[in-house]
């Protein structure tokens, strides 16, 4: 207990000397690169301590012992940031935003783009964007991928929740054909439960219809 404590006393003390705003959120994150640091002094091991057992913990140990490099220090800050730089030149134009927060990098891509109405089956002219997304995930293969599916509130829940459930998996399924480690990859449907804006307009149903792709280190 007292380990437990001195280390998050550490943690504590690097975190505050970190902290930094997000360009891309406006909220307070770790630095790139001084949170690496931050995370080679101890704050890894704290993670470590919270989600050793939880399944991103266990799909991130179970990589390791496979084999899959990890990252550590201030090599994370600095993978991530080349990983991001990449999928913004591939994904300008494309109608898929992505967002730095801290060393997570979300996809959102929109369903207009990605489903016809009520549909799981990619659409066609979607499918060179993905290209692009697994051209970088493939070269960037030190990260988890969790894919996940949300939709407006329109229809019952247990049809929406359906439905975001198998498009995460087609997305999923599309990734993995294109030789994207299916290892690294989880998938979770939200149906309308995670909404970014309200259900009361078309426009904000429209932006809750979504697939997100987010992003993260496998960290040692």
């Amino acid at each position: 207990m007292m380990k437990k404590i001195a280390l998050v006393a550490v943690c504590a003390t690097y975190l505050s000397a970190c902290t930094t705003t997000d360009p891309y959120t406006g909220q307070q994150k770790i630095s790139n690169t001084a949170g690496g640091a931050a995370i080679g002094a101890g704050v890894g091991a704290l993670a470590g301590l919270a989600i050793g057992n939880s399944p991103v913990g266990r799909r991130n140990a179970a990589l390791i012992g496979a084999g899959v490099g990890a990252l550590a220090g201030g090599a994370v800050g600095n993978y991530m940031d080349s990983q991001e730089a990449e999928l913004r030149a591939e994904l300008e134009s494309t109608g898929v935003s992505v967002t730095r927060v801290g060393d997570r990098i979300i996809l959102n891509m929109p369903s207009n783009i990605t489903f016809a109405t009520d549909q799981d089956q990619i659409q066609p002219a979607f499918y060179s964007t993905l290209n692009s997304v697994a051209i970088v995930l493939r070269k960037f293969n030190r990260t988890l991928i969790d894919i996940n599916g949300h939709t407006d509130s329109t229809g019952s829940l247990a049809h929406n929740q359906a439905l975001s459930e198998r498009r995460a998996a087609s997305v999923a399924n599309f990734l993995g054909g294109q030789g994207v480690d299916q290892r690294r990859i989880s998938t979770m449907g939200f149906g309308p439960n995670q909404p970014v804006a309200s259900n009361a307009t078309e426009t904000g149903r429209a932006q809750n219809r979504r697939v997100e792709i987010s992003i993260a280190p496998i960290k040692a």
